[in-house]
């Protein structure tokens, strides 16, 4: 084990963050760059060696959590990537990116700030890329058979190279430009840094992977043909249909979904806009839906240049802190959080009063700035030349689990860009993929599987939010390990490759 009284004798210490009138200014990740190496060590000796380590079932890639944690603590840092590599195929994504249910799930919480799991992750990897340690795994000897997989979000690439070191010739189409799928182009660069996809992405061609960009199945490649030319398909395509919403002035220009948005302001970073078709400068910004998505939303405005920005979410504002009996641990509870993009809010709202940014306490309320919980939008107002420039709204109760209008509280607020990102309904029925390959689809519209990802087409497999809906990165990273080694035994008749979760496993929730 680690320290045997580390989380006794140490607090928890989590990365620290750039000052925000700086980074507000750049497009580079919010964290001070090797600022966690100095603590890492006795944040990772804060794991208590537990008889049980729920973080295990809290992570659904199964991530030997306190075998890595006791290697980061004692500085043997190549055992600990080899750990974490056991487990997981892209841990600096997961370090960046995932919520870290895991985190939820560890003993220590449940009484105790949890072990920062996820900074001793990122930590890892880091070193491992630094060390070059982490190189090209190319197989030993090829199958014969190939695999066309469709996407190439987490799940597709994970599925991709576990297919490729097992043997296989493997071939990912992807219908954007570059190769990453939401990870390129819905994640914004101050999140995670595309160098990160780029450098894995050279790895994965080293041992073979071949990519497709550019080429959107069902509408470039026929569905059908693809699978007459490959021995079989894995659809990682997502969950990429949007969730509307249907209220008067939906039609004004400066109303967008936020992925109509987000990957604007990446392909500028890309070096393919000097400044993005769709800009928050000098505007009003409103965000409606209060999830991650509409953080990014938040945080994008806020480097554009935004007049202001404000985020609705339909729901009351969460808990500080877990309710031990609707919200027990080791579930994954909903709790009020201050992302980056939240504090750059609240500290930019204090500059144009003229305040120190650096000044005044924190207190459970920090992070409110701009943000509304429980209303509606009723409707949006355009000018006389169509374009938005207000949103009305009402605030709303739930009775009987809906959300009803409470008279008298209507409100109008400025918005001249408006982003809806209030989440995504299924995979993309439009441009011809289920239609082609004849798919089946379950009551919530995502493609149907059997136990085995198998779809109801011969030799035809999905994988991440295609199948189980839109979920969380490391979901879908497992997803793809899993749907993986159900195509190898397809096509071999056995695997050795490892499956951590099964098509019907949920997360660890009430």
């Amino acid at each position: 084990m680690a320290d045997p009284k580390g989380f006794l004798n140490n607090d928890r210490e989590v990365a620290e963050t750039r000052p925000v009138p700086e980074r507000v200014k750049d497009w580079n990740e919010v964290y001070v760059p090797g600022s966690l190496l100095p603590i890492i060590g006795k944040q990772a000796g804060r794991c208590m060696d537990c008889g049980i380590p729920f973080c295990h079932n809290g992570c659904p890639l199964g991530n030997l959590i306190p075998e890595w944690n006791d290697y980061a603590w004692r500085g043997d840092w190549q055992a600990a990537g080899e750990r974490l590599h056991a487990t997981n195929n892209f841990p600096e994504f997961t370090g960046r990116l995932c919520p870290a249910p895991c985190e939820s799930a560890c003993v220590l919480g449940i009484n105790q700030p949890p072990v920062t799991i996820k900074n001793v992750e990122v930590t890892i990897i880091d070193r491992a890329w630094e060390a070059g340690g982490v190189t090209p795994q190319p197989p030993e000897r090829l199958s014969g058979k190939t695999v066309a997989v469709i996407g190439s979000g987490p799940a597709g690439l994970a599925a991709a190279q576990q297919l490729t070191r097992a043997g296989h010739t493997v071939a990912v189409y992807e219908r954007a430009d570059r190769v990453g799928g939401l990870l390129r182009y819905g994640i914004p660069e101050f999140k995670m840094e595309k160098r990160h996809i780029n450098r894995r992405i050279e790895q994965m061609r080293a041992e073979g992977t071949k990519f497709r960009t550019g080429v959107e199945i069902g509408r470039d490649i026929d569905a059908a043909d693809l699978r007459r030319r490959y021995d079989a398909v894995v659809i990682a395509a997502g969950s990429t249909t949007a969730r509307d919403l249907p209220v008067p002035g939906r039609e004004l220009n400066g109303v967008h979904q936020a992925m109509e948005y987000l990957p604007l302001a990446n392909k500028v970073q890309e070096g393919d806009y000097i400044t993005p078709p769709i800009t928050a400068e000098g505007k009003h910004v409103v965000v409606i839906g209060g999830g991650d998505t509409g953080a990014d939303c938040v945080g994008t405005a806020h480097r554009q240049g935004a007049a202001s920005v404000t985020q609705l979410e339909i729901m009351p504002r969460p808990n500080d802190e877990r309710d031990p009996v609707d919200q027990p641990w080791p579930t994954f509870p909903m709790l009020y959080k201050v992302t980056s993009a939240h504090e750059e809010t609240a500290v930019l709202a204090r500059m144009k009063e003229g305040a120190d940014p650096g000044e005044g306490p924190s207190s459970p309320k920090a992070g409110e700035e701009g943000r509304i919980y429980s209303v509606s939008t009723t409707h949006f107002e355009g000018d006389e030349d169509g374009n938005v420039q207000a949103l009305h709204l009402v605030e709303v109760e739930f009775i009987d689990g809906r959300p009803t209008p409470k008279p008298g509280t209507e409100k109008r607020i400025p918005a001249q860009l408006v982003t809806l990102a209030m989440g995504f309904t299924g995979i993309d029925k439009d441009n011809g993929l289920v239609e082609q390959f004849g798919l089946e689809l379950d009551q919530r519209g995502n493609v149907a599987r059997d136990a085995d990802y198998a779809t109801n087409v011969d030799g035809v497999y999905v994988a991440g939010d295609a199948g189980r809906g839109q979920s969380l990165i490391v979901w879908a990273i497992a997803e793809g390990r899993s749907a993986a080694r159900a195509v190898d035994r397809y096509l071999t008749g056995t695997s050795s490759l490892p499956a951590p979760i099964r098509p019907t496993d949920r997360a660890l929730t009430v």
